[in-house]
């Protein structure tokens, strides 16, 4: 037997549309405004204008810092003590003899007096 190939029918294609093209503005011709140009000024008043003033460069001010104490203030203590045991290193055990005779004379009442005050303001309760 002798197969007959069935022939399909071939669907018509549609031919696409192209989209909707828009339709083109047309560019109208813009006026152009002219503007008006300020008065000239005479010779005497472009005379009289004083001359621009240069800007004068000031110095950052340093920022004192501040934290848990102030740094500064806490390294200049340092350096002053560094530098009275260092000039009055040979004096300074006759200045704590000194200091106790002090303790035990007339004014040791007022000196223990003038301790519990100054301990009173301290951060550190000793």
């Amino acid at each position: 037997m002798a197969a007959k190939k069935k022939k399909k029918a071939k669907k018509a294609v549609k031919a696409k549309k192209a989209p909707a093209k828009k339709a083109k503005k047309v560019a109208k011709k813009a006026t152009k405004k002219t503007k008006k140009s300020p008065a000239k000024k005479t010779v005497k008043a472009a005379a009289k204008k004083a001359p621009a003033k240069k800007a004068k460069k000031t110095a950052p001010k340093k920022k004192q810092i501040v934290g848990e104490g102030d740094y500064a203030a806490s390294a200049k203590f340092d350096k002053d003590q560094a530098s009275f045991v260092a000039k009055n290193k040979a004096a300074i055990p006759a200045m704590g003899k000194d200091a106790e005779k002090a303790l035990d004379g007339p004014e040791g009442d007022a000196l223990r007096e003038a301790e519990a005050t100054a301990a009173a303001r301290s951060r550190d309760n000793f």
